[in-house]
């Protein structure tokens, strides 16, 4: 099947574009990009430099994918990336924005649902299955694990992490990483209990559950997780813990002084 590209849109002579891919009205794509097969690119989106696309994307009027990072130190001769896996979703108004680092990379994953004016910023990395509702911010370097839930005007602070299976209620504020399988919200951000629905719905059940249970309890008493069964969801969070947080965990000691 070919492509729909509206005579209007502004496509650069070394853009690659996949098979099946509509282009709308006053569309911007730049140089050295990559638009995968089947995707769908709504009016007045721009696609700016060094960005690598999968297939099936859809992507929705006025949408904004590898603008200069927003770093005053940034040099804009710098070749950086933005990279998007498939089947992602990015409603209207939607901005990422390419690494600051040389032959860096922002990475979102697949199968991910972006909502109207959230912001990807520098440098983060984005797992698969995420959601961000309307008007997520996060800064550069964040990285946002698998099946991750972000409630609407979420703000985090750049470096933090938040581990896979998480929800953050809406209008939190983040400052420090977010445990994997949690709930979080409040001012301060506060961990509530397991993300017991969202766990439900990944069939997280059962002694997995418990599992689970028995080691967020051990986490708020600063006890070992060490003698606990060693199921999946154990050694990502035990994996989690490993890596030295660079910002500290919302109401928890340092990673490594707890697994």
């Amino acid at each position: 099947m070919s492509n729909n590209i509206h005579p209007t849109a502004c496509i650069a002579d070394n853009a690659i574009i996949g098979e099946n891919v509509a282009i709308g009205p006053f569309v911007v794509i730049e140089k050295n990009v990559v638009v995968g097969s089947g995707c769908q690119i709504g009016s007045h989106a721009v696609i700016q430099n060094y960005v690598k696309m999968g297939d099936d994307n859809i992507i929705h009027p006025h949408v904004v994918l590898g603008d200069l990072p927003q770093d005053t130190s940034f040099n804009s001769d710098t070749v950086s990336w933005l990279e998007i896996g498939n089947n992602n979703v990015f409603r209207e108004g939607f901005t990422a924005h390419r690494s600051a680092d040389e032959n860096g990379i922002t990475r979102i994953g697949s199968n991910c649902f972006f909502m109207n004016n959230s912001h990807v910023a520098h440098d983060c990395k984005i797992g698969d299955n995420t959601i961000f509702a309307n008007n997520v911010a996060i800064g550069g370097f964040v990285k946002i694990g698998d099946k991750v839930f972000m409630g609407g005007n979420v703000v985090v602070h750049q470096f933090c992490r938040i581990g896979s299976y998480v929800i953050v209620q809406g209008t939190t504020g983040l400052n420090m990483d977010v445990i994997p399988f949690t709930l979080i919200g409040g001012r301060p951000a506060k961990h509530y209990k397991l993300n017991t629905i969202g766990l439900r719905r990944a069939g997280i059940t059962g002694e997995r559950y418990k599992v689970l249970a028995d080691a967020f309890r051990r986490l708020k008493k600063k006890a070992s997780l060490e003698d606990l069964p060693e199921t999946n969801e154990l050694k990502l969070l035990k994996d989690w813990l490993a890596i030295k947080s660079r910002r500290g965990i919302h109401g928890f000691k340092e990673p490594d002084k707890i697994t």
